[in-house]
């Protein structure tokens, strides 16, 4: 048995469901991983999250207990063990959105109304203090990655992501002028979940928000119509930006310029993050999802406002060939 082990049934132990039954809910690109623990009727799901390996738990509390005095569904917190990594939470449930549409898509337009309805409750209320800022400038150096690990994967040879970071710089200088608000930066299909039981803006779950930062009102829209992991029909992307626009009070047309110059850029660093994930996670399974990123990019790039962007890309189109090349290379870069 493992230390990690040890620490986690003591911690299960006391927080009362020693006699539960432990099964493996999820892993993700992180170090986390979630159990669901069964007991009778009741569930609850433990997430372990190893201080040692980057991981801390704190955020992901306050985020919860804002959300949660928002009215919003995110977890509540039932125990919790900053120091060891351990958090007991409330489990809300297997209805992942991603889930739920890939047996009947028919809800689709009522539940992507509400996840967007959601964005704006959340974005009008005080953010909690001390966030991290999801700044221009950090913003315009993650978009490189995908010059730094995907590009170079694909041709071999290191490049230079100095024009492409100018480039997205500045198009956000332009067009990503709105005051900061709260993102949560992984809103998305995948980490929402349906809770019909409940009512108003509480039937939409939430996870996965311990990244949250202070960054631009579109970018947890973009994150959820430019999903990297299921198809969001073209036309439902347009009429919930402009159901974001009219929910907010904003301009449409900024609103949608917006949407296009952050989805371009979360594109970029997704290219580059998921080959991060590959090569040096050893994490092949994200290499599937970059053709529908790259859709995505090229839709975006195509808005006259990211002509620049456009320019400087100068990115490999990830053919079969070059797919295998970051699959086969996989496990293999321990750093740059």
């Amino acid at each position: 048995m493992t230390d990690r082990k040890i620490l986690s049934d003591a911690f299960v132990a006391g927080a009362g469901w020693a006699d539960a039954q432990r099964r493996f809910l999820a892993g993700d690109a992180s170090a986390r991983s979630y159990d669901r623990l069964v007991r009778g009727a009741e569930t609850a799901v433990l997430m372990d999250a190893p201080p040692d390996r980057g991981e801390d738990v704190r955020p992901f509390v306050t985020m919860a207990n804002h959300l949660r005095g928002l009215g919003l569904s995110a977890p509540a917190i039932l125990a919790q063990d900053a120091a060891n990594g351990f958090l007991l939470i409330e489990d809300l449930g297997d209805t992942l959105y991603a889930r739920l549409l890939k047996g009947d898509p028919g809800p689709e337009t009522a539940i992507y109304t509400a996840a967007v309805e959601v964005l704006a409750h959340l974005q009008a209320a005080p953010a909690p203090p001390g966030l991290p800022d999801h700044s221009r400038g950090f913003m315009a150096n993650a978009a490189g990655l995908s010059q730094i690990w995907y590009a170079r994967a694909i041709t071999g040879q290191p490049q230079d992501a100095t024009a492409l970071i100018a480039a997205m710089d500045r198009a956000m200088a332009a067009h990503c002028t709105a005051r900061p608000v709260l993102v949560l930066r992984d809103y998305h299909a995948e980490n929402l979940l349906w809770l019909p039981g409940r009512s108003g803006l509480a039937r939409v779950g939430l996870l996965d928000f311990q990244m949250g930062s202070m960054g631009q009102p579109e970018y947890d829209l973009i994150s959820l119509l430019q999903d990297a992991r299921r198809d969001v029909p073209r036309d439902l992307a347009n009429r919930m930006i402009r159901h974001f626009a009219a929910t907010t009070g904003a301009d449409p047309d900024p609103t949608a310029t917006a949407c296009a110059v952050l989805g371009a850029q979360r594109a970029l660093r997704i290219l580059g993050g998921f080959t991060r994930l590959s090569l040096h996670f050893g994490k092949p399974g994200y290499v599937r999802l970059i053709p529908r990123v790259w859709a995505h990019l090229q839709h975006d790039l195509a808005h006259p406002a990211l002509a620049e962007v456009r320019a400087a890309a100068r990115l490999p189109d990830p053919t079969p060939g070059a797919l295998q090349r970051i699959t086969d290379l996989c496990g293999t870069v321990p750093t740059l």
